[in-house]
């Protein structure tokens, strides 16, 4: 294999792996939207969240275990087990589920901190990436779901 092979290769699998990534934060959103709208009067069955919201089981199950270890969400099993939101929708925000799912918002490797790229010094770029990460950032923590729940759907 050349270089230019196992380059391409390497960016595809890059590439195939943060799609999954965005992928997957994009099923926890819905689905704490969707046990948001639901209430925590009775648990919602995981097999209904992933009918209603069009999201694979195997991955729903992965989803709701990490949000649970991040105390987003509560699990019980049995004849009557269920998801509850761990909280109240005014205090989960979509930071909050984006970064259980996906770990730190990163858009590129140079908003770490100094240090971190080569081109640093001499780079025009890297002030819009910073001032747009924390645009981001600071969108994602503002929005919680009880604002999200009163959106048109």
């Amino acid at each position: 294999m050349t270089s230019i092979t196992c380059a391409f290769l390497a960016e595809t699998i890059k590439s195939c792996i943060e799609t999954r990534f965005l992928c997957q934060a994009d099923y926890a959103v819905r689905a704490v939207l969707h046990l948001a709208r639901a209430g925590n009067a009775e648990r919602s069955a995981t097999s209904a969240v992933a009918k209603e919201q069009n999201i694979p089981p195997s991955f729903l199950a992965k989803i709701i275990s990490q949000l649970s270890i991040a105390g987003l969400l509560h699990t019980s099993r049995g004849a009557r087990g269920g998801v509850t939101l761990g909280r109240d929708p005014r205090e989960i925000t979509l930071l909050e589920v984006i970064e259980a799912i996906d770990g730190p918002i990163q858009l590129n490797e140079c908003v770490q901190g100094e240090g971190v790229c080569s081109f640093e010094d001499n780079c025009p770029i890297r002030s819009v990436w910073c001032d747009a990460q924390e645009e981001l950032v600071t969108r994602l923590r503002k929005t919680n779901f009880a604002e999200l729940m009163v959106q048109p759907v």
